[in-house]
C-alpha cells in the first residue's frame, strides 16, 4: 500500500473521466445531428441537472443509448419524449443475456487493471488461476458475507482467483470505512478481512495510507452503487450476489 501507487491509480482515474468529459455532446456517425439535437434538447429541457452525452444506435431500431453523468445510461427514442432507465436485454437460447456499451466495458477493464494487485486483499485459488474476479465488497452487506463464506471457497476449487476492494456503502469515515481500513492496515489482511466477514471484531487500526478512499471512488467511477459487485477480466459488471455454479457458467462465456 505505497503511497505512490495510489496517487498513480487517483491520477489515472481522473484522466479517464477527463476522456469521457470531452466528448460530451459528441456523437455517432450513424445518428443524425438533428436527432441527436431533438434528444438532449428534451433531456435538458426536462432534468438540466444532469450532464448528458454520447447518442447512439442500440440493436433496437428507433431506440437510442445517452450517457449519463458518464458513467450512466438512458434508452429514448427519437423524439426524445420517452426515456427509458435500466438494462438492455438480449435474448439467447441459453438465456437473457446483458447488453452492454463495449467502450463502457473498456473504462472498467482499464481502471480494473490500474489498481495495484498489493492495495487489493487476494484470495487465490487452490492450483493454477485461469481466471480472476474483482468484488466490490462491503463488511457489513450480507450477501457479501454469504458470497465470501459460500461462493469464494467454490470459485477457488475451479481456479478463480478473488481480488477484493472496498466499497464501504454508508461512506467515507463510516462504521464500515473504519472496519475495511483496519482490515487492509492489518499484518493478516486475509485473516482480518475473513474475520470482519463472520461478524467478529478486530483491532481498529486506520493506516494513513489505506486504500480504501480510492477504491471507493474508483466504485463510482465504474458505475457502482451496492455490494457486492463483480467485475469480469473483460470489464463486464454483475451487480449483486451471484451463486458459484452461475459465476463459472458467466465466466466461460465470457
Amino acid at each position: 500500500m505505497r503511497k505512490k501507487n495510489t496517487n498513480i491509480v487517483a491520477v489515472y482515474i481522473l484522466a479517464v473521466a477527463s476522456s469521457f468529459l470531452v466528448s460530451m455532446h459528441s456523437y455517432a456517425e450513424d445518428v443524425s445531428a438533428e436527432i441527436v439535437d431533438r434528444i438532449i434538447e428534451k433531456l435538458e429541457l426536462s432534468r438540466p441537472d444532469l450532464n448528458f452525452g454520447d447518442v447512439k444506435k442500440t440493436a433496437m431500431p428507433g431506440l437510442y443509448l445517452i450517457s449519463v453523468n458518464t458513467t450512466e445510461f438512458l434508452y429514448a427514442g427519437e423524439t426524445g419524449e420517452y426515456v427509458i432507465a435500466g438494462d438492455m436485454y438480449q435474448v439467447k437460447p441459453e438465456g437473457f443475456l446483458p447488453v452492454e456499451l463495449a467502450g463502457t466495458m473498456e473504462m472498467r477493464k482499464n481502471n480494473i487493471n490500474a489498481v495495484p494487485i498489493e492495495d487489493t486483499i487476494v484470495f487465490p485459488s487452490i492450483g493454477e488461476a485461469n481466471s480472476v474476479l474483482y468484488v466490490f465488497t462491503d463488511v457489513d452487506c450480507g450477501y457479501c458475507r454469504k458470497f465470501h463464506t459460500e461462493t469464494l471457497p467454490l470459485l477457488s476449487l475451479q481456479g478463480v482467483e478473488v481480488r477484493y476492494l472496498a466499497y464501504p456503502r454508508a461512506g467515507l469515515g463510516s462504521d464500515s470505512y473504519k472496519k475495511m481500513a483496519s482490515a487492509w492496515c492489518a499484518k493478516d489482511r486475509k485473516q482480518a478481512l475473513s474475520s470482519l466477514k463472520n461478524r467478529e471484531t478486530i483491532l481498529e487500526n486506520v493506516c494513513n495510507e489505506n486504500p480504501i478512499a480510492i477504491q471507493y471512488n474508483l466504485g463510482k467511477t465504474l458505475g457502482i452503487t451496492g455490494t457486492p459487485s463483480i467485475l469480469l477480466e473483460n470489464g463486464r459488471l454483475l451487480m449483486g450476489y451471484r451463486p458459484a455454479k452461475e459465476l463459472l457458467e458467466i465466466i466461460k462465456t465470457n
